[in-house]
């Protein structure tokens, strides 16, 4: 078994990499620092599908490290001028960068495409009314494949894997 992610696993090509913070009280601060929100580490891949995982911190090692398992290198990253994506440039990817506080997008440098799914899985996890910090990660894994899958039906693809499921085990 190969201890690196196959070249065929990897997203290649125009690749947006944002992070994201939930649940937490409204009050106080908001975003990086925040008291009590999870950080969530996101990577689209523009055309094609979102990767999303919960980090334990938003730190250069910790962004590097999934990047590195996510993303082929040679491909172009789109991220916002948050600090810890300065190391991406040395590590083989194209690094472009929006700054948000003068613009969000400057022609093809934007995140638009991760921040649309940050506004789909919060919208959609805001009706729990607050969701166990064991169970989050699940309900996260949940709003990737939903997202991924938005433009087909999602009961004729869940049916079809446990169709495929049972026949493997025939």
């Amino acid at each position: 078994m190969a201890l690196t992610p196959e070249a065929d696993d990897l997203l290649r090509g125009e690749i947006e990499m944002d992070e994201s913070y939930f649940g937490g009280k409204r009050k106080g601060k908001r975003g990086r620092g925040a008291h009590h929100k999870v950080p969530v580490f996101g990577i689209l891949e523009r055309n094609g599908v979102v990767k999303v995982d919960v980090v334990k911190d938003v730190t250069a090692a910790s962004l590097l490290n999934m990047t590195i398992k996510t993303v082929r290198r040679g491909s172009i990253v789109y991220t916002d001028k948050f600090r810890s994506y300065d190391t991406l440039m040395f590590c083989g990817y194209r690094h472009l960068r929006v700054d948000h506080k003068k613009r969000y997008a400057s022609g093809k440098v934007y995140v638009n495409g991760l921040e649309g799914f940050w506004s789909f899985a919060k919208e959609r996890l805001i009706k729990f009314h607050g969701v166990s910090p064991d169970k989050f990660p699940l309900y996260l894994k949940e709003m990737e494949f939903r997202y991924n899958h938005r433009k087909e039906i999602i009961f004729k693809l869940l049916a079809q894997n446990v169709c495929h499921l049972v026949q493997n085990r025939l």
